[in-house]
Order: C-alpha cells, then structure tokens, then sequence
C-alpha cells in the first residue's frame, strides 16, 4: 500500500492579494475614431505574475515582453473572461497599463483557480 503524503497547494487564497478590474470597451459616441471603456464586468482579488520563462517565448513571438499571469479564484458562472475583454491592476508598478485577455486557462492541478494571460495594449 502507498503511503499517503500531504502536498501542500501550488496556490492559496492568501497569496490573493492584488486588486484586478476586468472590463470591456466600447467605440465612443460621434463622429470621432476611438474607444472608451464602457463598463466594468468583474472585480476580484488575484495573484499577479510576470511572465513565465515558459511563455517568454511565446511573448517574444507576439513582439512583446510585458505579458503577466494573473491568477484568481474560478467565478464560476458570475463571470467568464474572453480575449475580448480587458483587465487593470490596482497597483503602482501596473498604473495606467491596459491589458487585453490573451488566454483563459483553467488551473488543472486545482480546479478552484484559473490561470489569465494578458498582453498589454499601448
């Protein structure tokens, strides 16, 4: 018989400690060329991470380097994010940086978490 060994979680609810916005744009109203953000969709705490010496590869494929991971407890059906939707961090590193939803990726190992991929967006 096997013997049971407790593996402590890759991630808890206490490293949630960053404040992130998911959001969508809307085009603005009149004859003017542009978007404006038209309204906020889901408010969460999350983990935020740089990107991933696994994904820098794939970041520098995309001409960009300042992707981050964002990590947030599963919403369930109160909120599922697509790339069509936007996220800020509440964070002086992240201030007016806009990030684009690039992958959407369930936690496998614990399903009480999902995995976000942004890119940000000049």
């Amino acid at each position: 018989m096997r013997k049971f060994e407790y593996k402590q979680p890759r991630i808890h609810s206490g490293q949630l400690r960053t404040p992130v916005t998911f959001y969508e744009y809307a085009p603005k109203p009149g004859p003017e060329p542009g978007e404006q953000e038209e309204r906020v969709l889901f408010e969460c705490m999350a983990k935020v991470d740089k990107v991933w010496l696994k994904d820098l590869e794939r970041a520098k494929t995309n001409g960009t380097v300042s992707d981050v991971t964002i990590t947030i407890r599963d919403p369930h059906a109160d909120y599922i994010p697509n790339d069509k939707h936007y996220v800020s961090i509440d964070h002086p590193y992240y201030k007016d940086m806009k990030y684009n939803v690039k992958d959407v990726l369930p936690d496998l190992q614990q399903k009480d978490f999902i995995n976000i991929v942004g890119r940000f967006e000049k």
